[in-house]
């Protein structure tokens, strides 16, 4: 069948058939239909940001659906696991560090197409592959006897395991910030960073939450029959999940109480500075209050006409001053 070029660096990482675990030819997107009705064989695509035109022609060669094509061109999906005829959809997050959103955290997204005889992984905006996946596999081919169900939970348990170095980071620096929340002038810079890592948090929920509400469907249940041999397999993904989804609630209601504690201190600290302002506020007000007495321009004036008279004034003003100054001192108000 003609087709179009296929640039190895681009877009197509590999195209392997195996052949009852084992891994049996490289082979190019054309000669798919000479291995995928062979019995006891199936066919692996690994592609990379294909175009629209590239991955039509790879779904055609496998007759993926149609809508499941459409959300794999647009991308930005949810993650799920989606059922056609004979065939599993499944949309992961995978997330990286390093990108500009949000705060840091780039997210990319690993569409999987699962047939009898064959996976189609297409993996958009990530720059990390999964060679290490197909090694892993490629080593133990008394599993992959089980076919493409198992490598879909190879995959999956892939992304999955991401997710706990991620966390990690997540942890360490809000350990980090939780130090510094005590810290005198820290206060608005914690509470920045404390928004920041909720974002991130809020991200890594929205790739874990429905995944693992779709993961349950390949272990629980009416399990589809291309699953049915990796079934136990699924549930040590959903266990992994499970951890990271509490981690994840833990480490939110951590970050509330941090910013609640925050916002504390930040009210703590300009009660400090109102108190400060209204201490040498009263202070001034005595001098203003003595000097406006002493500068009005009456004839008639108690000592008004005495030699000793300013000195005394200045005098009585410097120790009211002085003993505000000291009670203020002693409350801590200055």
């Amino acid at each position: 069948m003609p087709g179009l070029h296929f640039d190895p660096n681009r877009m197509l990482v590999n195209c392997v058939v195996y052949e009852h675990g084992l891994k049996l030819a490289d082979i190019s997107i054309p000669e798919i239909g000479q291995y995928a009705a062979r019995p006891g064989c199936f066919v692996w695509v690994a592609l990379h940001d294909p175009k629209p035109a590239e991955l039509a022609e790879v779904g055609a060669e496998f007759g993926l659906h149609e809508l499941a094509l459409e959300d794999a061109q647009k991308g930005h999906q949810r993650p799920k696991v989606e059922e056609y005829e004979s065939a599993l959809f499944v949309v992961m997050h995978v997330l990286e560090s390093g990108g500009a959103e949000p705060a840091g955290l780039r997210v990319g997204e690993i569409d999987v197409f699962v047939g009898p005889r064959y996976v189609v992984s297409v993996r958009n905006r990530s720059e990390h592959g999964f060679a290490e996946v197909r090694h892993r596999c490629e080593r133990e081919p008394e599993l992959l006897k089980n076919g493409p169900g198992f490598v879909l939970y190879a995959l999956m348990d892939a992304v999955v395991d991401r997710y706990f170095p991620v966390i990690d980071g997540f942890e360490v620096e809000l350990e980090t910030i939780e130090q510094r929340i005590f810290t005198k002038g820290a206060a608005r810079d914690s509470i920045k960073r404390l928004y920041e890592l909720k974002q991130r948090l809020t991200s890594l929920k929205h790739a874990v939450a429905p995944l693992l509400e779709g993961t349950n469907k390949l272990h629980g249940g009416r399990v589809p029959h291309i699953c049915a041999g990796s079934q136990e397999y699924f549930r040590d993904v959903i266990d992994h999940l499970t951890r990271i989804d509490s981690s994840i609630d833990a480490m939110r209601d951590t970050i509330g109480t941090a910013i609640h504690v925050n916002l504390s201190m930040v009210t703590i600290e300009d009660g400090e500075v109102t108190k400060r302002l209204a201490a040498w506020a009263s202070i001034f007000a005595v001098c203003t209050a003595f000097a406006g007495i002493w500068g009005m321009n009456f004839e008639h004036m108690p000592e008004l006409k005495w030699r000793w008279g300013y000195p005394l004034a200045l005098l009585l003003i410097a120790s009211c001053c002085g003993y505000l100054y000291h009670r203020f001192r002693r409350a801590g108000w200055i």
